[in-house]
C-alpha cells in the first residue's frame, strides 16, 4: 500500500492571509468600459505582486489591466508538464463589500448569528454542510456585507499552496503557473488575457464552493440588453401629444416573461431560465439586463429569439417608440473543452482521494474563468476552494475546506510531475 506524501499547512498563515484580502473591496462594475472596471481592484493585485516577489517566485507580472502572473518554479530540470491555477480579484457587484468586517466562528452546531444590524443568521437547516464542519473555524462577514470568500478563498489557497511549494524544494514538480484575473463577476475575465502567458495547455481555477468537488460543466451564458427609446412629453399635457413612456413599455415586456417556467425561481439541476436582473431609465429611454442561462448552448438562441419576438410586438404595439434587444456572448460550458485533457479530471480525482476527500464531479448552474480558458483550448476545470452561499451577506468560508484545497493544490503539483 503506497501511503500518500504528509502535507502539513499553515493553517494560520492560511486564515491570515484570507482576512486580509476580504477585507480590500474589489467588487467589479459591469457598467464601466475600462479593464479592469474598478480601480479597486488594482489595490489587491499590487498586493499579490508584491507577496508573490516575497515569496521568490518568478516571472511575476502585474499587467496594466490587473492581471498578476507568477510561476512556482520548478524542483529540478525533468521535463515535468506545468500547469496553471487561476482565481478571481473581483468581487460580485450584487451586494456592498466596501468595509467587510470577517469574523472568525469557532463552529460548535445550529445556526451562526451575524453580529451587524441585520440580524441576518447562517441557518443550519439551510447549510447542511454545516454539519460536518463542528469543532472547526468558519468565516462570515458581519452581515451588513458580502464576505468576499468568491473568490478571495481561491486566492489565500493559491497562494498558500505557492509558499508551501517553495519552502518544500523535495517535492518533485514541474512549474506552476499562477494567474490571477479581474471584472470574471461582470463575465470579463479573461478580457486582455494573454492565454499564452499562462505557460501551460490545462490549469484549474479555484472557484467552486464546499470541499472535494470538481466542477466539469457551467452553463452556456449570454447577456440581452433590452432598451426602449420612447417618446417623452410634460405629463401635465401629454394627453393625445403621442406620449410612449419607456418606463411602462419595459414593464410590460417584464410582464410577458415566463413566470412558471425558464426562471430562477421555478428552476433547477439543468433548466435554463432568463433573468432579469437591472433596470434603469425614464420617460424617454429605459434600459433592463437579462441574462440567459442554459446547459445547452443552442437553448441560448431561443431565449434570444423570444426576446426578440416581444421587442417586436412592443414596437409594432407602441410605434413609434422603438424596443431593441441586444445580445452579448459571455460564456460557454466547459464539458466539451474538458474532452481534450483527460488527464485534468483523472488528476484531480487523485489528488482529493490522497487528500481523503471523496472527489465529487458535477455542475453548477452558473460559470467560471474556467469556461472562458477552457474554450479558448485550454482546458481549465473548478476545483472547490471553502466557499459557500456566495453573493450574499450570508456568504460564509470554511477554513477546514480551505485547507484541504491547499492540500489538492499540493498534491496535484506533484502528481503533474
Amino acid at each position: 500500500m503506497c501511503i500518500p506524501y504528509m502535507i502539513n499547512i499553515d493553517v494560520n498563515s492560511l486564515l491570515e492571509r484570507f482576512l486580509r484580502y476580504v477585507k480590500i473591496d474589489t467588487q467589479s462594475d459591469e457598467k464601466s468600459d475600462t479593464s479592469p472596471s474598478t480601480a479597486r481592484q488594482l489595490d489587491l493585485s499590487r498586493l499579490l505582486e508584491r507577496e508573490c516577489r516575497a515569496l521568490g517566485l518568478d516571472d511575476v507580472i502585474l499587467e496594466e489591466n490587473g492581471i498578476v502572473f507568477a510561476t512556482i518554479p520548478g524542483t529540478n530540470s525533468h521535463a515535468y508538464e506545468s500547469i496553471f491555477w487561476n482565481s478571481h480579484i473581483d468581487t460580485s457587484p450584487e451586494y456592498t463589500g466596501t468595509n467587510v468586517n470577517p469574523i472568525v466562528h469557532k463552529y460548535e452546531g445550529g445556526d451562526i448569528a451575524l453580529p451587524g444590524k441585520s440580524g441576518m443568521k447562517i441557518l443550519a437547516a439551510e447549510n447542511p454542510d454545516l454539519a460536518k464542519l463542528k469543532g472547526t473555524a468558519i468565516v462570515t462577514s458581519d452581515g451588513t456585507t458580502l464576505l468576499g470568500a468568491d473568490d478571495k478563498a481561491g486566492i489565500a489557497v493559491i497562494m498558500t499552496a505557492a509558499e508551501y511549494l517553495k519552502s518544500q524544494p523535495d517535492i518533485p514538480h514541474g512549474p506552476v503557473r499562477i494567474c490571477f484575473t479581474v471584472d470574471e463577476e461582470i463575465g470579463r475575465g479573461t478580457v486582455g488575457l494573454d492565454f499564452k502567458k499562462l505557460g501551460s495547455k490545462c490549469g484549474y481555477t479555484l472557484d467552486s464552493q464546499g470541499s472535494g468537488i470538481i466542477d466539469n460543466e457551467t452553463f452556456s451564458a449570454d447577456l440581452a440588453v433590452v432598451t426602449v427609446s420612447g417618446i417623452n412629453s410634460h405629463p401635465s399635457e401629454a394627453k393625445g401629444r403621442g406620449m410612449k413612456n419607456a418606463v411602462k413599455i419595459l414593464a410590460k415586456l417584464i410582464s410577458q416573461l415566463p413566470e412558471e417556467y425558464l426562471t430562477p425561481e421555478k428552476t433547477d439541476g439543468r433548466e435554463g431560465f432568463l433573468h432579469p436582473y437591472s433596470i434603469e431609465g425614464g420617460v424617454a429611454e429605459a434600459r433592463l439586463r437579462i441574462i440567459l442561462r442554459d446547459f445547452e448552448t443552442t437553448k441560448l438562441e431561443e431565449y434570444a429569439r423570444l426576446l426578440k419576438d416581444l421587442a417586436d410586438q412592443l414596437s409594432t404595439e407602441y410605434f413609434p417608440a422603438k424596443v431593441v434587444v441586444k445580445i452579448t456572448k459571455q460564456y460557454r460550458n466547459m464539458r466539451e473543452g474538458l474532452d481534450k485533457e483527460p488527464r485534468a479530471i483523472a488528476f484531480a480525482k487523485e489528488a482529493m482521494v490522497k487528500s481523503g476527500l471523496e472527489p465529487k464531479c458535477q455542475y453548477i448552474r452558473g460559470g467560471t474563468d474556467g469556461a472562458l480558458i477552457t474554450e479558448q483550448g485550454y482546458p481549465c476545470p473548478n476545483l472547490s476552494c471553502g466557499q459557500h452561499n456566495p453573493h450574499s451577506p450570508l456568504e460564509w468560508a470554511s477554513v477546514w475546506e480551505m485547507e484541504k484545497a491547499v492540500e489538492v493544490l499540493v498534491r496535484l503539483a506533484m502528481t503533474w510531475g
